[in-house]
C-alpha cells in the first residue's frame, strides 16, 4: 500500500522575502520600542531584578571575578604584546557593554588568553614590518633620528611611512593602533554576521577542533612565556614554526638565565599549583575561590620593590602603569585594511567561545539565550572599546565557572567586576611598577592547566572515537607548529574532509531476519540471523551521491556476489564460444580444448530473484544517485531480478519521482516502493 501525501501550499520565496522587507522597513513607535528592548536586554530584566534574592550573590561573584581579573589582565598583556593599562581598559569596557547587551546571566566576558595570543601575533608581525625591535627591553635613545616624548607613557616616536600614510608614532602607540584596528574589524565582522544571521558558521567548528585549537594555542602561549620564567632576552619569533624557533633560541641562550627570575618562578608556580589543586579538592567546602593570583602578585611586588630586584639582579619588571583614561581615538582606516584578513578568524573564535559558554550556562540554569543577540553583544564589546585603546575580548571558561560557583545570578556581577577594575585604573595601577614579569608568566602558565590536561584525555578520546581524536591531534599540531590561524583553518577543513570520507566510504551490509520477527539486522555483526531464501537485502548507511556512487555499486556487487555488467559480458562470450564449438572441433592455440575453454565461461547460477534496498539510512539523493538506482533497476531486470526499495524518506521518494524512476506517472510505485523491509520481503516471496 502507499500512503497518501499531504498537499502543501507552495509559498513564493519572493513574496516571503518582500513581506519580511516590508515588515523590517516599516516604522512604528511600538516597533521602535521593541527594537530597543531587544537590542538592550538589560531594559527587560533589570526592572524585574529581585534585589533581596540576587544582590548578595552578584556582589560576591563580582568582587571575586574583579580580584581575579586584575592580575590576569596585567599578565595577559604579555601575550598581546601591549602595556598592562590596555588590558585593564579592555576588562573594564567589556564588562559594562556585555551587561547592557548580553543575554546570558552567568558568562564572564573580558580578556581571554587565546584571543590575547591571536592579537599579539598580529601586533608582533606588524611591528616587525614597520621596522620595530620586538625585544621588550629595547628603548631607542634620542639623537638617532628618534624624537623623545616625555608624556606619561614615555613613548619613543619617530617619523615613518607605512600603508601610504605618515605616522609620528613609537612602538607602543603603533602596537595599540594595530590592536584597536584589529579589534574594530573583528567587531564589525561579528555585527555583520549578526545582521545577516551567519551564526551557523560556528557549527562547522566541532568540539574536537575547538579543543585541539585551545590546546595547540596553549602550547604556543606556554612557549612564549618561558623566556620570562628564566629571565633571558631572546627575539620574539614570528611567522610559521614560531614554537620550534623559540625553543631553539631558548636552549641557545639558556646559559644567560637570570637566577633571580628562575628562583622566583619556581616559588610562584609551586604556590599557584598547590593552591589550585587544594581549591579543586575542597571547592565544595569553600564559599568562593582563593584569590591566590592576587596574593602572589601583592607579595611578589612587595618583595621586588623592597628587595630592589630590578636594580640588583636585573630582573625584568612591569614598569610604570599610568592611572586614568586616555582620550578616545578612532582606529586608523589604513591599519584596518592591513589587518582585515586577520580579524576574520579572531571574530569567529571570539564568537564561538562566547556562544558555547552562554549555551552551556543557559542549559545548566534553565533559561534561554538569543545567539544572534550574543553576536551583536560580542561585536559591540569589540567595536566600542576599540575607540578607548582596548583590544579583542571573548567569554572565558575559567572565569565563567568561578562566576557560577560564587553565586552569580545576573550580569550585575559584571558591573561589580568593572568597578573593581576601575578602582585599579584610577588609584592602584602605579603600585604594580615593581612586579616582575616572571610572576605574570607564572600566572599565565598555571592558568593553562585545563587546556594542557587535554593530553591526559587522549586515550579515552581515542577509545570513544578515533576520527575525532585524529581531528584533535591535527588541529593541535597545526595550531602549535604552524600558527593559530592556520591551525584553526586546517582543523576545520580536516574535520569536514573526515565527514566527506565517512559518507564516501560508509558501512554497507547484507541483512538477515531476526528469527520469528519482522525485523532485519546486519548479518555480519549479529549471530543467529536467518537469511531469506531467494532474496538479498542490502543496506547502505549514507546518502547516495556523486562521491560514493562507485563505492555503492562495488559494495553491492561484492556482497550480492553478482556484477550484472560482468555477468552479461561472460554470458555473451559463452554463447559466442558455444556457437563456435558447434562449427569447429579443434584445439585452441594454447593447447586447451574448446570444451575446457567454454567450461571456464559457464554463467553463474544466481541464487536470488529479488533485491531489497534498505534506504532508511539514505538521507538524500542527487542526480547521480537517482541515475545509479535507475541503472541498477535496469541491469538486474535483465537477469529477472526485481529491485525493491524499502524505508525511503519523503525527500528520497520525491527525488526518485522527479528522476522518472517509477516510470510514467509513477504507476509502478506500489510494486517498487515499500514502507518496511518486511513488506518488501513478503512481496518478493509472493512473486512468481
Amino acid at each position: 500500500f502507499l500512503l497518501e501525501r499531504k498537499s502543501h501550499v507552495k509559498i513564493s520565496r519572493k513574496e516571503v522575502l518582500l513581506a519580511k522587507m516590508r515588515k523590517s522597513c516599516s516604522f512604528t513607535p511600538k516597533k521602535l520600542k521593541n527594537f530597543v528592548m531587544d537590542f538592550f536586554p538589560v531594559l527587560q530584566w533589570l526592572p524585574k531584578y529581585q534585589c533581596k534574592e540576587y544582590i548578595w550573590g552578584d556582589v560576591m561573584s563580582g568582587l571575586v571575578i574583579g580580584i581575579i581579573l586584575v592580575p590576569q589582565a596585567i599578565a595577559y598583556s604579555l601575550l598581546a604584546g601591549l602595556k598592562p593599562i590596555y588590558s585593564l581598559y579592555t576588562s573594564f569596557f567589556a564588562n559594562i557593554i556585555y551587561f547592557l547587551m548580553g543575554t546570558s546571566r552567568h558568562v564572564s566576558v573580558g580578556i581571554f588568553s587565546l584571543i590575547s595570543l591571536m592579537v599579539g601575533q598580529v601586533v608582533d608581525r606588524e611591528l616587525l614590518l614597520a621596522g620595530f625591535d620586538l625585544n621588550d627591553d629595547v628603548f631607542p635613545e634620542s639623537g638617532d633620528g628618534f624624537l623623545q616624548n616625555d608624556s606619561q607613557f614615555n613613548t619613543t616616536t619617530f617619523n615613518f611611512t607605512t600603508a601610504g600614510m605618515n605616522i609620528e608614532c613609537g612602538k607602543e602607540c603603533y602596537a595599540i593602533g594595530i590592536a584597536t584596528a584589529l579589534t574594530f574589524m573583528a567587531g564589525v565582522y561579528q555585527v555583520l554576521m549578526g545582521i545577516f544571521r551567519l551564526g551557523f558558521v560556528s557549527m562547522y567548528l566541532s568540539e574536537s577542533v575547538l579543543d585541539g585549537f585551545a590546546t595547540g594555542a596553549s602550547l604556543t602561549i606556554l612557549t612564549a612565556q618561558v623566556k620570562y620564567l628564566i629571565g633571558i632576552k631572546i627575539p620574539r619569533s614570528q611567522g610559521h614554526g614560531m614554537l620550534v624557533i623559540t625553543w631553539i633560541n631558548i636552549f641557545r641562550n639558556i646559559s644567560q638565565a637570570n637566577l633571580c627570575d628562575v628562583f622566583t618562578s619556581a616559588i610562584c608556580i609551586a604556590v599557584l599549583v598547590t593552591a589550585k589543586e587544594l581549591g579543586d579538592r575542597y571547592k565544595h567546602k569553600l564559599k568562593f575561590p582563593l584569590p591566590t593570583e592576587l596574593v602572589v602578585i601583592v607579595v611578589a611586588t612587595l618583595v621586588s620593590h623592597y628587595g630592589k630586584l630590578n636594580e640588583v639582579y636585573a630582573s625584568s619588571v612591569s614598569g610604570a602603569i599610568p592611572t586614568g583614561f586616555i582620550a578616545p581615538k578612532v582606529p586608523h582606516i589604513n591599519l584596518m585594511l592591513r589587518v582585515a584578513v586577520d580579524a576574520l578568524p579572531l571574530a569567529i573564535v571570539s564568537f564561538v567561545f562566547t556562544i558555547s559558554l552562554s549555551e552551556m550556562c543557559a542549559k545548566k540554569y534553565a533559561y534561554t539565550i538569543r545567539p544572534n543577540q550574543e553576536m551583536f553583544a560580542v561585536g559591540f564589546c569589540n567595536i566600542i572599546p576599540s575607540f578607548f585603546h582596548s583590544f579583542a575580548t571573548s567569554a572565558a571558561l575559567a572565569k565563567t565557572l568561578v562566576k557560577t560557583s560564587t553565586g552569580c545570578q545576573t550580569q550585575v556581577s559584571g558591573v561589580i567586576s568593572a568597578m573593581v577594575v576601575l578602582l585599579v585604573l584610577l588609584f592602584l595601577a602605579p603600585l604594580f611598577y615593581s612586579l616582575q614579569k616572571c610572576v605574570l608568566a607564572c600566572i599565565i602558565i598555571v592558568s593553562l592547566r585545563g587546556a594542557l590536561r587535554k593530553f591526559r584525555d587522549v586515550p579515552a578520546r581515542y577509545h570513544m572515537n578515533k576520527v575525532d581524536t585524529f581531528v584533535w591531534l591535527i588541529t593541535m599540531s597545526a595550531s602549535a607548529l604552524i600558527s593559530t590561524e592556520i591551525g584553526l583553518l586546517v582543523g576545520t577543513v580536516f574535520s569536514m574532509l573526515c565527514i566527506v570520507v565517512r559518507t564516501q566510504r560508509p558501512r554497507a551490509a547484507l541483512l538477515g531476519q531476526i528469527q520469528d520477527t519482522s525485523f532485519y539486522e546486519d548479518d555480519y555483526e549479529y549471530e543467529n540471523l536467518s537469511s531469506v531464501p531467494k532474496v538479498k537485502i542490502f543496506r547502505f548507511e549514507a546518502p547516495l551521491y556523486y562521491a560514493n556512487r562507485n563505492y555503492f555499486l562495488k559494495t553491492l556487487h561484492r556482497l550480492t556476489d553478482l556484477d550484472p555488467n560482468a555477468e552479461a559480458a561472460r554470458r555473451k562470450k559463452y554463447n559466442k564460444e558455444k556457437q563456435h564449438l558447434t562449427k569447429e572441433d579443434h584445439t585452441t592455440a594454447n593447447g586447451l580444448g574448446i570444451k575446457e575453454t567454454t567450461l571456464q565461461l559457464v554463467p553463474k547460477q544466481i541464487d536470488f530473484h529479488a533485491l531489497v534496498l534498505d534506504c532508511s539510512s539514505i538521507s538524500f539523493l542527487d542526480t547521480t544517485g537517482v541515475n545509479t538506482l535507475k541503472e541498477i533497476l535496469k541491469d538486474y531486470k535483465d537477469f529477472n531480478i526485481s529491485v525493491l526499495l524499502a524505508c525511503c524518506n519523503p525527500s528520497v521518494i520525491d527525488s526518485l519521482k522527479r528522476g522518472g524512476y517509477f516510470g510514467k506517472d509513477s504507476g509502478s510505485m506500489k510494486e517498487m516502493l515499500f514502507y518496511s523491509i518486511h513488506n518488501a520481503v513478503q512481496f518478493a516471496k509472493d512473486q512468481k
